[in-house]
């Protein structure tokens, strides 16, 4: 689920995600909505270029329904997880080796969380968007950490491993992104509701899902580049 900032066990971004590697492709109730977030700002990318940083196995880019997508991930056993067809390249959000101005259409899920800072994340997402594109951004939201959830995850062992996370107001990712030069768009607000029950039945945790019905635990925020 979700987290508060990290506490002394939790694990960097390149060494939690290289453990979650052989089991990342197994959705998850957040991972389910966030999805659905993101579909429901209604960004086309029918004809368009997408890059999607911090694309993990690439899942998302197969797809996308973009005439031409590419990922970014830290994490090499990310990106050697992913199936061949996608163009894939090792990066981190805030150094993308990657030209100005290239892409119509730019993801950045569940990623930004993982940093401090929003700066330097906003800015590089802005320089690689063409003007008139659209910048996507999701995090986890705030209340689900005030409410004490945490990134975490199960490793291929079993063991459960708690993910750094960093917590991000939306204001703070507005500011961030008007000072990246972006304009802010949609924000759309994911709860846990009727639509991630089966995932809770599943690991026997209905008793989990009535306590937090209704509580916010993803935030999906979309921003345009000025022409």
């Amino acid at each position: 689920m979700t987290g508060r900032d990290a506490g002394l066990g939790a694990l960097s971004p390149r060494d939690g995600y290289r453990l979650w590697a052989p089991r990342y492709s197994a959705e998850t109730a957040i991972s389910f909505l966030e999805d659905r977030l993101v579909a429901s700002l209604g960004t086309s990318l029918a004809g368009r270029t997408l890059l999607d940083v911090g694309c993990g196995t690439g899942r998302r880019l197969r797809e996308a329904g973009a005439a031409h997508a590419v990922g970014v991930d830290l994490t090499p056993e990310m990106l050697a997880m992913a199936d061949g067809r996608a163009s894939l390249a090792a990066g981190d959000v805030r150094a993308l080796p990657l030209a100005d101005a290239t892409f119509d259409v730019v993801w950045c899920r569940l990623v930004i969380g993982h940093l401090r800072e929003l700066d330097a994340a906003y800015a590089e997402l802005a320089r690689v968007c063409r003007p008139g594109g659209t910048v996507v951004v999701t995090d986890f939201h705030p209340d689900a950490t005030a409410a004490g959830h945490r990134r975490t995850f199960r490793d291929a062992s079993g063991v459960v491993r708690e993910l750094e996370h960093h917590v991000h107001t939306p204001d703070a990712h507005a500011t961030a992104a008007a000072r990246a030069g972006l304009t802010q768009g949609a924000r759309l607000d994911g709860e846990v509701g009727a639509t991630v029950r089966p995932f809770y039945e599943a690991a026997g945790r209905v008793d989990a899902y009535e306590a937090q019905r209704g509580l916010r635990v993803v935030l999906a925020l979309s921003f345009e580049k000025p022409s």
